[in-house]
């Protein structure tokens, strides 16, 4: 078992930063639905994918999955990204949930391939070696609350955000990964009632309960729970990249199993982590009484 984890565990290779782009795939015609940011000057280490589909509230279609999954294949091997920021460009929405407009063209057989599809997606942003964060400003909804579950932190604005698993209410399931990663995050009796009943839930809401890490108050721009969603992304900045990867490795592949496969899991991180110059690095700045500076490597 414990060589199989070695095998599991380890870091990818570096790769060739990704410069700020847009992003469309599959030959989608029209304006691309992402956009991909990277960050320069104290955000430097701060990579955003921005959603940006105005005539359907961000909601999950083909171009839109296609766009994400290509993204999310290209920043994953980028050991320059530190973290990674799920934000909206359209004001008043983070994510509307599925394209059931779109869906209503499919055939059985199809919607089942490309609710696999999106299954797959959540499980990508689940699965990305550095610290993702959700900044919900808006509307969350179904699929757009299974995106920001796969993310590791959440943010939403108090008062603006609306989230829940209404699948329900549409005669539906949630079939992203939302009856996974919601009782794991709040217990599976309340995770039962949110999706038995479809419940809305506002940020202020959500944070009692523990979905979402912070709520903030909205200001005019629409936009409070990014900035929040940014500043945490700046306290990730400083902490040592590689140690931080690892951590996130023994706390997700530690979740899946007993305490103690979880903690033989730890050790195998904790191993990887030793040999590192970063770790040598800190050792040097807590011995000098000095800020660390961590690199990478």
């Amino acid at each position: 078992m414990l060589r199989a984890l070695t095998g599991a565990l380890r870091l990818p290779r570096p790769w060739r930063p990704l410069q700020t782009r847009s992003c469309a795939s599959d030959g989608a015609a029209g304006d691309p639905e992402i956009q991909v940011r990277v960050l320069a000057g104290p955000d430097q280490g701060i990579t955003e994918i921005l959603m940006n589909r105005p005539s359907a509230r961000n909601a999950l279609g083909k171009v839109l999955v296609s766009e994400l999954l290509e993204a999310l294949a290209r920043l994953r091997e980028d050991q320059q990204v530190r973290v990674l920021l799920f934000r909206s460009g359209v004001k008043g929405v983070f994510c509307a949930g599925a394209d059931l407009k779109e869906r209503e063209q499919m055939s059985e057989a199809e919607v089942g391939i490309f609710v696999q599809r999106l299954r797959g997606l959540m499980n990508e942003i689940a699965a990305f070696p550095a610290p993702t964060i959700a900044a919900m400003d808006g509307f969350a909804l179904g699929g757009g609350l299974e995106l920001a579950l796969a993310c590791d932190l959440r943010v939403a604005a108090a008062s603006s955000a609306v989230m829940g698993l209404i699948e329900t209410t549409r005669g539906l399931l949630p079939g992203a990964g939302g009856t996974q990663r919601l009782p794991r995050c709040l217990g599976v009796a309340l995770a039962k009632e949110l999706i038995f009943t479809g419940r809305r839930l506002s940020g202020a809401q959500a944070q009692a309960l523990g979905l979402v890490n912070h709520t903030v108050p909205q200001n005019e721009e629409g936009n409070a729970a990014y900035h929040r969603a940014r500043a945490l992304a700046q306290e990730i900045l400083p902490q040592a990249p590689i140690a931080v990867r690892l951590g996130k490795v023994a706390i997700d592949r530690g979740m899946d199993v007993d305490i103690a496969s979880g903690m033989a899991i730890e050790g195998i991180c904790y191993a990887q982590n030793i040999p590192t110059q970063d770790r040598l690095e800190g050792m040097a700045a807590f011995r000098e009484k000095r800020p660390p500076r961590f690199v990478g490597k």
